[in-house]
């Protein structure tokens, strides 16, 4: 599968939450839901978790690594930064 994000792209996670409509699996942090980051490295592609943990039947996803600096996560951190394994599903381009 040809990745469709490519490294250096600025990114945001989807601000969404379908916890709030029933019962879900997801592999995504709440904290990073609406944060923007630039992505590093493509990982490859696999099952959807989301969908195993519910025994349906798993349509490939692309996985990510995105880099985040800490400050746009917690404001009260100013140095340093976090690297965060993301589904692509679950990203968006960032303005």
């Amino acid at each position: 599968m040809t990745p469709l994000l490519e490294p250096g792209h600025t990114v945001r996670v989807r601000d969404d939450w379908p916890e709030a409509h029933g019962p879900v699996h997801l592999r995504t942090p709440h904290y990073l839901r609406g944060v923007s980051g630039r992505v590093e490295r493509y990982l490859g592609s696999f099952p959807n978790p989301e969908d195993l943990a519910f025994g349906r039947t798993p349509r490939p996803v692309q996985l990510y690594h995105v880099a985040f600096e800490a400050g746009a996560i917690w404001p009260e951190v100013a140095e340093g930064g976090l690297l965060v394994e993301i589904y692509g599903h679950w990203l968006e381009p960032s303005p």
